[in-house]
């Protein structure tokens, strides 16, 4: 008797069609994307406006943490002055601009 029960109870239950069982990966793609990709892309643009925004004289930080202005800009390569020191390194390994560098350009504007 108890086993007529449980095998009728388990036809009534309906299978989820197939869109049903894609909407819970559809939301993990659409939330990946916007707690991932789409930041990523952000800062990409941010730094590339950046490596074209840099110009002689602007001092700056690179990824791996020198601190130095810029004595010229080429398409690849930046050279900078470190005091004592003259570097070559690449474009894109200028993190940013450094911090008094950007507040006295934007004392310059006012």
């Amino acid at each position: 008797m108890f086993f007529d029960t449980a095998y009728a109870a388990g036809e009534a239950a309906a299978q989820p069609t197939m869109l049903e069982s894609m909407v819970p990966i559809v939301l993990i793609f659409v939330a990946m994307y916007f707690l991932m990709i789409r930041p990523q892309v952000k800062k990409s643009k941010e730094h590339s406006q950046l490596l074209s925004a840099i110009k002689p004289g602007d001092e700056i930080v690179t990824s791996g943490g020198i601190i130095g202005r810029i004595k010229s800009v080429s398409d690849g390569f930046v050279t900078i002055d470190c005091g004592s020191t003259t570097l070559k390194i690449l474009k894109e390994n200028v993190s940013s601009l450094s911090v008094k560098s950007s507040i006295s350009s934007q004392q310059k504007k006012k």
